[in-house]
């Protein structure tokens, strides 16, 4: 991180001073109302405001807590360690990026004087544009975007290992710098960025979730839906079940519980994607198009494009929907 930067984020805050003087650990006043401890954005935000930063709170156990919006905590340097949902420890290092839903509980141990994070407090419609702004579908994607999008699933956080990724440390720190200074016109540039973030982010999908050796729930869920992206005319559950290690069923039930959908669904949903795609970006005629993404039963390929965009792929191209 820039050092001008880190510097301005290491300065001791009041609550922190109050914390070294022996005054107070966390007063949960300052962050929440609410007895369960649900952290308010009202209390963090100034009122209009959709997106801030605080400085992660050092010197003292942060009790489990949840938030009311949707936290991205990054780590300027150090190391925080975080318990989430009550059982699973998270350890964020340099560069790392931790996105956190509204249903997730977070527990933060001690933080040193050099172990500084940010955190940013987002609330869910601030991603309204941000989405709009990734124009391609693809189920990476979605996958990102429900787990930042506040409802309840399976997956309540995201934990990125970005400190290698040159692109990702760029627009967060643009974005840090952009709220500290409060220049006129940082919504509009944060919500660019943002959604520039989001892009690289889903470039990286190798870089989530690196948490130990072991091949979690959660990276297999990621490791099938990347191998959809890049298998969606002709992969197998089969295939990717062996190169995985592991059962077909067991894969096909996970898939079902995490996402919703089984492999040949998210096989399917993969297909109209590139489907539109390919209709919005070339002029490749349909039975190209159909050819392209594996499909050989044309009518069963129209009507399924036709209940997921509500037209046929000839008004989708031209944009006039009957």
């Amino acid at each position: 991180m820039q050092e001008q930067l880190l510097s301005r984020l290491k300065k001791i805050t009041e609550e922190e001073q109050r914390i070294l003087n022996g005054q107070d650990g966390i007063r949960r006043e300052l962050y929440s109302s609410q007895s369960d401890f649900v952290i308010d954005s009202r209390k963090l935000l100034e009122k209009g405001r959709l997106i801030d930063i605080r400085p992660h709170t050092r010197f003292a156990h942060f009790p489990s807590h949840r938030h009311n919006y949707v936290e991205m905590v990054y780590m300027c340097s150090g190391r925080t360690t975080h318990i989430l949902g009550g059982k699973e420890t998270i350890v964020l290092e340099q560069g790392d990026l931790l996105f956190l839903n509204q249903h997730t509980t977070q527990e933060i141990l001690e933080a040193s004087e050099e172990d500084i994070a940010v955190n940013f407090i987002i609330l869910p419609e601030f991603f309204n544009r941000t989405i709009s702004m990734i124009e391609r579908e693809n189920l990476l994607r979605d996958f990102l975007i429900s787990t930042i999008s506040g409802k309840e699933s399976s997956v309540g956080y995201l934990h990125f290992r970005a400190g290698d990724i040159l692109p990702v440390q760029n627009l967060i720190e643009n974005m840090i710098w952009t709220l500290i200074h409060n220049t006129s016109g940082c919504n509009t540039v944060n919500v660019t960025t943002m959604g520039l973030l989001l892009m690289n982010l889903s470039l990286f999908f190798d870089s989530i979730d690196r948490v130990d050796s072991t091949l979690t729930d959660r990276k297999l869920v990621f490791a099938v839906l990347k191998y959809i992206e890049s298998h969606y005319r002709d992969g197998r559950l089969s295939e990717i079940a062996e190169a995985l290690e592991q059962p077909a069923y067991a894969v096909s039930r996970l898939l079902k519980k995490q996402t919703g959908a089984n492999f040949k669904e998210l096989l399917q949903e993969r297909k109209l994607q590139q489907a539109a795609y390919l209709l919005s970006q070339t002029t490749l005629s349909a039975e190209a198009i159909l050819d392209a993404i594996g499909y050989d039963n044309s009518s069963y390929f129209y009507r399924r494009f036709k209940e997921k965009y509500g037209c046929s792929p000839k008004e989708y191209r031209t944009g006039s929907v009957e």
